[in-house]
């Protein structure tokens, strides 16, 4: 390209020179001159307008509408690839990823699945995971969302975009080729493999450190492909928030034979606390949100973004200098060269920085607004999650002076937002409450005023 521009250029020159300079130059040979630069002009856009073309195309193949939430993004993986994903993570494939993460500080002591705290987390978990399937049928599921009882919680309208598998523009347009190959013009573009929806059961791990009040999630696929790791310090610190009840032995009927060798042979049930439904819901609201990511197939779209397309997008741009800038190259040699490339790198690491941050804000609000829709679901009351992350919210403000990452204030202002990054969630978890009431009372007023409309 750069040889193309230059040549055109001192082409133009040369025949100014000559119409200045009363230079003779026929007709003929003027035309074919300009017949070249056009030519070469040509060349230069097809040059150009191909990187683009195949640019944009990539993305746009690679777009699909989140479930739920109906969010767009982008998702570089085959429908083969996250396929082979979930075979890895299956079964004991994810308790092997997660222990190597877990690794990194230091061995995890695990609690085992026969402490009382297991049972617990793992009971909940199931209740919020036998929701999932209500979520891809929403509407022939339950039609008393609307009830005009106001003595359960709030429950969600069913949402616009069912949890559904949904294929990307990238298989209609694999189809709709193989279609025009075959000769099938009027053939519809069904792809053949629709990118598939994880669901239960999730795999579960619960790690003895009493410092960390948290919990993630990680992977994808069924099988136990995707799970959740609960560290036991946010167990604490629910479990310390309100008292518990005591267990305490049932009291059974004993005969005279049991009375005296009952001892011998069997043991006392064991005595441990039993946790109240408050902090069960505290539980679920942390564990929904958890789930949340994982039904929403996150971990694809943070791999995605920080190893394919955020570094992609900045290769390509960063080419596309060292081209424009190659005339300088061949004047003060490499050194340019090097510096762009250096530049390039340092660059790169911290936009895939802002763009983690900017994915994760975004993938952290849309959890927290279907976590609302599986507590519902759950039985549980989806208004306390916002008291329990305004809770949180302000817990992290005391403990740290820069509860957010250095690059927040820029994600921010991408989201063109002043708000911290909590406020945000929870504003966003507000506000989706506030739609569910709202959809309710104009559903209600309609099956009123249907139902005084005078018959014809």
């Amino acid at each position: 390209m750069p040889v193309i521009v230059l040549t055109n250029a001192k082409s133009r020159r040369k025949l100014k020179y000559a119409a200045l300079h009363g230079v003779p130059k026929s007709e003929e040979a003027v035309a074919r001159v300009m017949k070249q630069i056009r030519h070469r002009k040509h060349i230069l856009y097809v040059l150009l307008l191909v990187p683009m073309t195949l640019f944009w195309g990539t993305i746009i193949a690679s777009l699909e509408k989140t479930p739920l939430t109906g969010r767009w993004r982008m998702i570089i993986l085959s429908p083969e690839e996250e396929e082979e994903i979930a075979k890895q993570l299956a079964g004991p494939g994810w308790y092997s990823a997660v222990g190597e993460i877990l690794a990194h500080d230091g061995p995890p002591k695990i609690i085992p699945n026969t402490d009382w705290r297991y049972a617990w987390v793992n009971s909940t978990l199931r209740k919020l995971e036998a929701t999932i399937p209500i979520l891809t049928n929403e509407p022939a599921s339950y039609d008393c969302w609307f009830d005009e009882s106001q003595d359960h919680p709030p429950m969600p309208p069913p949402a616009s975009y069912p949890l559904r598998p949904r294929p990307r523009a990238s298989e209609y347009i694999r189809r709709m080729c193989e279609n025009i190959i075959e000769g099938k013009w009027t053939k519809p573009p069904i792809p053949r493999m629709p990118h598939s929806i994880p669901g239960p059961p999730y795999s579960l791990m619960i790690i003895d450190k009493p410092d960390s009040s948290n919990a993630f999630s990680y992977g994808f696929g069924p099988n136990g492909g995707g799970g959740i790791v609960v560290y036991s310090g946010f167990l604490d610190d629910v479990l310390a928030r309100t008292s518990m009840n005591e267990n305490p032995a049932e009291e059974v009927q004993r005969t005279w034979f049991s009375s005296l060798f009952g001892g011998l042979f069997s043991t006392p049930p064991p005595r441990h606390p039993t946790p109240t439904p408050e902090q069960t819901s505290e539980l679920a609201i942390l564990l929904a949100h958890e789930l949340s990511h994982l039904v929403l197939s996150h971990h694809l779209e943070s791999l995605s973004s920080t190893t394919v397309i955020v570094p992609g997008t900045i290769s390509i741009i960063m080419d596309v200098v060292r081209v424009v800038l190659f005339p300088l190259t061949m004047l003060f040699g490499p050194f340019v060269n090097d510096a762009v490339a250096q530049l390039g790198k340092v660059s790169s690491g911290e936009l895939v920085k802002v763009g983690e941050l900017c994915t994760s804000v975004h993938q952290e609000i849309e959890a927290d607004v279907v976590s609302a829709r599986l507590l519902a679901h759950a039985g549980f009351d989806a208004r306390e999650a916002v008291t329990f992350w305004e809770v949180r919210s302000e817990n992290l403000t005391k403990c740290s002076k820069n509860a957010e990452p250095p690059n927040a204030h820029l994600v921010r202002r991408i989201m063109g937002s002043t708000h911290p990054v909590n406020e945000l969630r929870i504003k966003a978890l507000k506000k989706e409450l506030t739609r569910w009431e709202v959809e309710r009372q104009i559903v209600l007023s309609n099956s009123r005023r249907s139902k005084e409309k005078p018959e014809v």
